[in-house]
């Protein structure tokens, strides 16, 4: 591969747990099996992974899923441990690590947490270790919470801008309309995620171990494209069904999105009305950001006007005051001001940590030329 291919994985609980049986461990040393090929060939692995709720439901002995809160963070608490372990031992068999992330809603909301989770995961992708993800159940609750690991696997597609997400569950794919209803139901193979019709083929009946249904699998096949990412829903049992998706090979149901992860992004900076603050840039930033497509790196800053957090819009000047174009800060804007022409190399010293060697990443930056 010319460049490393980011992909995350959402495994579904009926596929974890085989059915609410235990958790499949054979099932999971074939995943390991096939991350590792995958990782062996440039890709970069995300996996989000359900079964926390069913694999302590097993350990607890209760057959039923249950719907007091507490009960299920109980559960949740008692699974979380036995999931992390199992993806572990499956992973180490291929000289992989596995690390246990847990998210919650409100990490999604606050900006701060959002870009810290970002730098994580990505801290974590760069050393080839492989994320598990989880939303936090034994924290979350029903009016603040993900609600399901379909939604939270397309939240954390558009967090790390992956270029695919993969559904691995218990259906072929989406069919024209309920196969289990339909004989005559046809499996589509190529939709367009933004297709409004594709919500109407959907059945919004989830599983007796998961929230989820081939509902809410298009819906976040449909978020995951606002980010520019393809999607893809396979059955989990298929043979090689990651490889075969690598390969190009038609295997369930891939939603195309309208625009490239890159495009969707730029549109979404040039298209934000309000911009809370700006950086002025001297002359040879100026021209590495228009001339260079490059970063803008905190030596060529030489002014910070206004109030932003990290993650913000904000538009670069010009000494003229000309508009330049905008882009997503790395750092705050007190952060900026402490350094303004400073080299990326003596960030340490007047900050105390680093969070990035840019201002603004030339991936996160539009021009208005």
């Amino acid at each position: 591969m010319e460049k490393e291919t980011l992909w995350v994985i959402k495994i579904g609980s009926a596929m974890i747990t085989n059915g609410g049986v235990g958790i499949d461990y054979s099932l999971l040393d074939d995943y390991a099996s096939q991350i590792a090929q995958l990782q062996a060939k440039g890709y970069q692995i995300v996996v989000v992974s359900s079964g926390a709720v069913a694999a302590g439901m097993k350990r607890l002995g209760w057959t039923s899923r249950p719907t007091e809160l507490s009960e299920l963070q109980a559960a949740a608490a008692v699974g979380q441990a036995k999931l992390v372990e199992a993806w572990q031992m499956a992973l180490q068999k291929h000289q992989l690590t596995a690390a246990q992330v847990l998210l919650t809603h409100e990490d999604a909301l606050d900006r701060t947490r959002y870009l810290n989770i970002r730098a994580t995961l990505n801290a974590l992708i760069h050393h080839n270790v492989v994320p598990i993800i989880n939303e936090n159940d034994t924290v979350s609750y029903d009016e603040f919470c993900i609600g399901d690991n379909d939604t939270l696997g397309a939240l954390v597609a558009n967090l790390i801008e992956a270029d695919t997400y993969i559904i691995l569950t218990d259906q072929q794919g989406l069919y024209n309309k309920d196969p289990r209803k339909n004989s005559d139901a046809k499996l589509l193979h190529h939709v367009r995620a933004m297709d409004p019709s594709l919500l109407d083929m959907a059945s919004p009946e989830g599983g007796s171990l998961g929230k989820g249904g081939m509902y809410t699998k298009v819906k976040a096949a449909q978020k995951a494209a606002t980010s520019g990412t393809q999607t893809y829903i396979v059955y989990g049992k298929a043979d090689n069904g990651l490889l075969r998706v690598a390969n190009h090979e038609e295997i369930g149901t891939q939603f195309e999105p309208e625009d490239t992860t890159m495009a969707a992004k730029k549109r979404w900076i040039l298209n934000q009305a309000h911009v809370l603050g700006s950086v002025v840039v001297d002359k040879g930033a100026e021209k590495a950001l228009m001339a260079h497509k490059k970063s803008l790196l905190p030596i060529g800053v030489i002014a910070v006007n206004g109030e932003f957090q990290r993650g913000e819009i904000i538009a670069c000047l010009n000494e003229a005051g000309e508009e330049l174009g905008r882009g997503l800060s790395t750092y705050h804007s007190q952060e900026v001001q402490k350094l303004l022409k400073t080299p990326s190399s003596d960030i340490i010293n007047k900050l105390g940590y680093v969070i990035s060697e840019e201002i603004i990443h030339r991936n996160n930056w539009v021009s208005h030329q």
